[in-house]
């Protein structure tokens, strides 16, 4: 009985230890900002942005990137990037978070924002040369998220339907009249947010443009 009495209170000992071990949670100065990539890219297209966002003061444990695969629905990453979301929110004392897409990323975000709860745990969501009505240069693509890129799509038409920025969310969009990947340009506009038109620059290039990080950081961080 001793024997079985010691081995309890080690292994209480051992469970109250290990209850300190908790991670704590992390202070932040700045909402967490969660990078989005777009369609057939990586989260490497955010390097130059983060390391502009380091220079400018953001810790590491404010941004974050989220990788997905190129056959994926949109409605699949939403569900990816609520989780991401989630295990922000908890690990650090931030509230909300920030969200910069690019392209396609923008579709997944809004989605989340909409059917997914996330307009109460985002502050400021970011598009850049987002399809927000779709691309014509989808139209030729079979995969599940080309389908879904096309103007007249069920999913774009469902995800424009009523209050295309709802909730208390700030939205801001970028988007150039050079872009070749989303036609018409004009698609990037979402009413109900500020939406800003770029010098001619390329798809991929308002993710380096000195300019429109400038200003996003101040949309992001008035």
């Amino acid at each position: 009985m001793r024997r079985l009495l010691s081995i309890a209170a080690v292994a209480t000992a051992i469970g109250c230890s290990a209850d300190t071990s908790i991670t704590p949670i992390v202070p932040v100065s700045h909402d967490p900002i969660l990078f989005v990539h777009g369609y057939a890219r990586n989260s490497d297209d955010w390097s130059t942005m983060i390391a502009q966002f380091k220079a400018a003061g953001w810790k590491d444990s404010e941004l974050y990137t989220i990788n997905y695969g190129v056959l994926q629905s949109n409605i699949s990453i939403a569900d990816e990037i609520k989780l991401k979301v989630d295990n922000i929110l908890g690990s650090t004392a931030a509230t909300r978070v920030d969200i910069i897409a690019h392209s396609m990323g923008s579709l997944s975000t809004r989605y989340y924002l909409k059917n997914l709860g996330g307009d109460a745990r985002v502050d400021a969501w970011v598009s850049l040369a987002g399809p927000n009505h779709g691309t014509t240069t989808a139209n030729d693509c079979g995969f599940t998220p080309c389908i879904e890129l096309r103007p007249s799509s069920a999913f774009i038409t469902a995800l424009n339907a009523g209050d295309e920025t709802p909730g208390a969310v700030r939205y801001a969009t970028w988007w150039s009249p050079a872009d070749q990947a989303i036609l018409p340009n004009t698609s990037a506009v979402l009413t109900g947010a500020t939406n800003t038109q770029t010098a001619a620059i390329a798809h991929h290039s308002l993710l380096t443009d000195v300019t429109t990080y400038s200003q996003v950081r101040a949309f992001i961080a008035p």
